[in-house]
């Protein structure tokens, strides 16, 4: 008997089991899922169709709208261009040769407009501009169909209408905030059109002296407008771009420093262009003992703004404008005076001058005592004529700390016999007391006159006091007098005259220098002067080939019949007391150089004579030659002698061996 398994109703219904059980569990199921399907179908139809039918309707009323206005084609494919204008360096030419241009392309709708125009965006501080918006295209084909109008802002409220081109125009085309005091154009087609057109836009030439270098830019805006019946023109785009117009700079705008262009010198005075060798009164003052003078120069040369650092350390103080100090940093002009003050204190400054880009040698000063210390006077002519003699005695006068000191000094004679001489005595009121000059930057001794009176010689001093009675109030420190000098006052006159060189020998082409002395009868020098027709005509003459030094002495000076002689001497120049001087370069071979004149109308008889001078210029080649020669001749008996002395050995040895 085989068991009994239950199977699924499913199972039996695919093996054609038919029971009861089975059949109607199937059946229930199927006949619910069947009945639920098809009722959900029934319901998605029926949406469907509504929502078909609504779409159509939908779509027949936006048929019937559109049906209902005009056709028409909005503005499209706008495209903006833009080339930079380069409007030349400051005070150039400004027009359409190196004008901005903007050029303006799209497809312009039946009835649409297109209002282009320009605004400053920035501008160079300062600056003065005023942009020129024009048309560039005045015979653009694709233009015949269009009307360009001029556009001009106008300052309205920005809710107010105004009129563009004599038409009325709607709120909201343009306003004082996009328009004011610009100029544009406003293109306006009567048919579908593409549009290329190009504007220029450059400054004014009228202010082309006035505009300042630098960037200028603007921006360029398009303003599109669709045309509808019923309504007008409505703004539908604004698309902008920028464009600049560049001014370059002229060289001598340039604020970039040359360092190599700029200086800084001390002098006792503003502007100075070069440096000076100073000593000022230590005294405290608010008046300038000296200046240096800053100058910034950009590469063209021209003075530019830089800031100037400035110490001083020592003695003084720094001013600049208000402010003063021992260290100082300011707002240079390009060309700056910094003020040096006394304070007080005696002794040496030390000014260091710098900028950003350069810093400058130190600068030095000297500040000297209220009195000096030490005088030492020296005679500087040897003899004075009577008459007025301006350089006379010398005077070198320091301060306690050995600085130089340039304060006022005084001359007198020792005594009334001396005065008698030369000189005056010691004045008794300040105001007739002789006074010596301060020194200076090519001279820095006092130098003192004397006024000579007789023949023969004078004793004279000087002092820091005009009076003997203020010496003795001492109201400026304890007197200094200067050490007794002599002077001597000739009143001999010229009897001959001397040719002489420097030297008895020279090399060849070697610098000399010739002097001429008159001399009294006793074959003395004399005082500085001039003397006319000192040698008689053709002055002096050589035969050998001398060349002269420069425009001081030429080939004519020697002939010349007249000469001034200096009064005193100078181991710088080659100036001598009482003579005059040229300046010659000698042969450049050996020879014996010979000068000859014969005495002037201005010589007594006995002097109207031949007088000569000579030297000697050895030459170079002709010594060592003869040099070569003698060394010649000792190496031969040197030669000799040791030959000598090598056949005595050789007898000696052969001796030897016997």
């Amino acid at each position: 008997m085989t068991p009994y398994k239950q199977v699924s109703p499913a199972i039996r219904i695919l093996r054609g089991e038919r029971d009861v059980s089975a059949r109607a569990t199937h059946l229930e199921a199927a006949t619910r899922k069947f009945l639920v399907t098809t009722n959900e179908r029934k319901q998605m139809s029926t949406k469907t169709n509504f929502k078909r039918i609504a779409l159509v309707a939908v779509a027949a009323l936006g048929l019937g709208v559109l049906s209902s206005v005009p056709s028409t084609a909005a503005t499209s494919g706008l495209a903006i261009t833009v080339t930079n204008g380069t409007s030349g360096a400051v005070g150039a030419k400004s027009d359409s040769t190196n004008a901005a241009t903007i050029n303006v392309a799209a497809l312009l709708g039946t009835n649409d407009s297109m209002l282009v125009y320009v605004v400053a965006k920035s501008i160079p501080t300062g600056a003065v501009a005023t942009p020129v918006f024009y048309n560039l295209d005045s015979s653009t084909p694709t233009l015949t169909t269009q009307l360009v109008e001029s556009v001009t802002g106008v300052a309205v409220a920005s809710a107010s209408a105004f009129v563009l081109a004599g038409k009325a125009v709607p709120n909201g085309w343009i306003t004082k905030d996009t328009m004011l005091a610009t100029t544009g154009v406003r293109i306006t087609s009567s048919a579908d059109a593409n549009i290329n057109h190009t504007f220029g836009l450059q400054l004014d030439s009228g202010l082309s002296t006035t505009r300042s270098s630098g960037t200028y830019t603007y921006t360029v805006v398009v303003k599109t407008f669709e045309t509808l019946p019923n309504v007008g023109a409505v703004a539908t785009t604004t698309t902008t771009k920028d464009v600049s117009i560049v001014i370059a700079a002229l060289a001598s705008e340039s604020v970039t420093i040359a360092p190599g262009s700029s200086t800084a010198f001390i002098g006792t005075a503003t502007a100075a262009t070069s440096d000076a060798v100073i000593s000022a009164l230590a005294t405290a003052s608010t008046t300038p003992a000296a200046y240096v003078r800053v100058v910034t120069k950009n590469a063209n040369g021209d003075a530019k703004a830089e800031s100037i650092t400035a110490t001083i350390s020592g003695a003084g103080l720094l001013s600049f404008g208000s402010i003063s100090g021992a260290s100082l940093t300011v707002a240079g002009t390009g060309s700056s005076d910094i003020s040096i003050l006394p304070n007080g204190v005696a002794g040496a400054a030390t000014i260091t001058i710098s900028t950003p880009t350069r810093s400058f040698a130190a600068k030095t000063m000297n500040f000297y005592s209220e009195a000096p210390k030490t005088l030492v006077a020296t005679v500087s002519a040897p003899l004075a004529n009577v008459g007025t003699n301006t350089d006379v005695v010398r005077v070198t006068a320091t301060d306690s700390a050995g600085i130089s000191w340039n304060g006022q000094l005084y001359i007198y004679a020792s005594s009334a016999t001396d005065a008698a001489i030369a000189g005056a005595v010691r004045a008794t009121v300040a105001a007739s007391a002789i006074t010596c000059a301060v020194p200076t930057a090519t001279q820095p001794a006092h130098v003192c006159p004397v006024t000579g009176a007789a023949a023969g010689t004078a004793k004279l001093k000087v002092s820091n006091y005009a009076t003997a009675a203020l010496a003795t109030a001492a109201a400026s420190g304890a007197e200094a007098t200067s050490n007794e000098v002599s002077v001597v006052v000739s009143q001999a006159t010229v009897a001959t005259v001397k040719i002489e060189f420097d030297k008895t020998s020279y090399a060849p082409g070697e610098r000399a220098r010739i002097y001429v002395t008159p001399l009294d009868s006793a074959g003395k020098a004399l005082p500085a002067g001039t003397y006319a027709n000192l040698f008689a005509s053709g002055g002096i003459s050589t035969a050998s080939a001398l060349t002269f030094a420069g425009s001081t002495t030429t080939a004519d000076s020697l002939t010349a019949v007249s000469i001034t002689t200096s009064a005193t001497s100078s181991s710088t120049s080659g100036a001598r007391a009482g003579s005059m001087q040229y300046t010659v370069y000698m042969p450049v071979s050996g020879a014996t150089v010979t000068l000859s004149a014969t005495g002037g109308t201005s010589l007594p008889i006995a002097g109207r004579v031949a007088v000569t001078g000579s030297a000697s210029v050895t030459d170079s080649g002709a010594a060592a030659l003869a040099a070569v020669t003698a060394l010649a001749t000792t190496v031969a008996s040197l030669k000799t002698l040791i030959t000598t002395l090598t056949n005595l050995v050789l007898k000696i040895q052969k001796k030897v061996k016997a």
